[in-house]
């Protein structure tokens, strides 16, 4: 059976994503624009899903000293989604639920449209620049993981992580020369390349790439029925040799699904689950909203996924003579 219909299958999902995004960006901007007027009002807490350095050092907090975040809990229980994401799926993350991700798709494509092709950067290149996303992941990882528990619960009670939301938002919302340039300069790379800021510095993308070497799901190819077309690589967008590669293990694989769906026989690739059990694409699909939803349904059950910042913690914090460390 055709694999084809993968790919619209996962613009849908993919879509779904990003406009639970935009939602959820929306009732932020204005839960940030009342609070700092001194209002109050509710804040969305799937914005938590936006600050990855919270939910890492939240989840070493909760790993060492059995505490969890005590004000951004949703943080943790969405960097643990990502993560269980990748230890089943590979970096189903990336390509199905990202809002980054599927933007950064959805421009190199336009740019493909436009162009009729995407520039290929040297292999030379490609590594050193790929190379970037695993540093700033050593940082922060090592830093997490260095850290003791008092000073990673300093760091999650202080004022700066307390409104780093806020803070955030206003990356965007006061914008800076140099935020500006380098926003212009993304958007124009990846028009361009596939995927330039997933590809190269995302420290998440190198998380669920390393993590996704777990998985016991992963494409397979059939030699016996591969007739060497080497479409599989030429659509890959993270240009891996598909076509020579028995199983492909690589931690830049996106769980994408591309290489299956446009194969020309459509035996000759297949998602497997421990190499020996074929995975329909429906069913993936399924995993990924699955572990998704079920993870914040936990969440939600348990009465962890709602921020625990109050209005008068954000008016004190944001005034401009804040001072001090919320004391838990």
């Amino acid at each position: 059976m055709s694999s084809r219909y993968v790919q619209p299958l996962r613009l849908l999902v993919q879509i779904g994503f990003f406009l639970v995004a935009l939602q959820t960006g929306w009732a932020f901007y204005r839960f940030a624009t009342i609070v700092s007027a001194g209002g109050d009002a509710l804040r969305p807490s799937g914005m938590d899903a936006f600050l990855p350095i919270s939910g890492l050092f939240g989840s070493m907090l909760w790993l060492k000293g059995g505490e969890l975040n005590p004000l951004h809990p949703a943080a943790v229980y969405w960097f643990l989604i990502v993560l269980g994401l990748s230890l089943f799926l590979r970096r189903a993350f990336c390509s199905w639920v990202c809002p980054v991700g599927a933007l950064s798709e959805w421009l190199w494509k336009l740019g493909f449209t436009l162009r009729k092709r995407s520039v290929v950067v040297p292999r030379v290149l490609d590594r050193i620049l790929r190379s970037i996303k695993y540093i700033l992941l050593a940082f922060f990882l090592g830093t997490a993981v260095l850290w003791p528990v008092g000073a990673l619960r300093s760091f999650l009670l202080s004022e700066y992580h307390l409104v780093s939301d806020i803070r955030l938002l206003q990356l965007f919302t006061h914008a800076s020369v140099t935020t500006m340039v380098v926003l212009m300069l993304l958007f124009a790379l990846s028009l361009i390349l596939k995927n330039p800021f997933c590809r190269y510095i995302c420290p998440y993308g190198a998380l669920t790439g390393l993590a996704g070497l777990l998985s016991p799901v992963s494409v397979v190819r059939d030699a016996d029925r591969c007739v060497s077309c080497g479409v599989c690589s030429q659509v890959c967008p993270a240009a891996l040799d598909v076509m020579h590669a028995a199983t492909v293990r690589n931690p830049e694989c996106f769980g994408c699904w591309r290489c299956i769906s446009y194969c020309r026989v459509h035996s000759a690739l297949s998602m497997r689950f421990t190499r020996r059990f074929a995975l329909p694409g429906i069913l993936y699909a399924l995993a990924v909203l699955f572990l998704v939803l079920g993870g914040i349904g936990i969440a939600k059950y348990r009465g962890e996924w709602h921020n625990r910042v109050t209005p008068e913690v954000y008016h004190m914090l944001l005034a401009p003579d804040k001072s001090g460390t919320v004391q838990q």
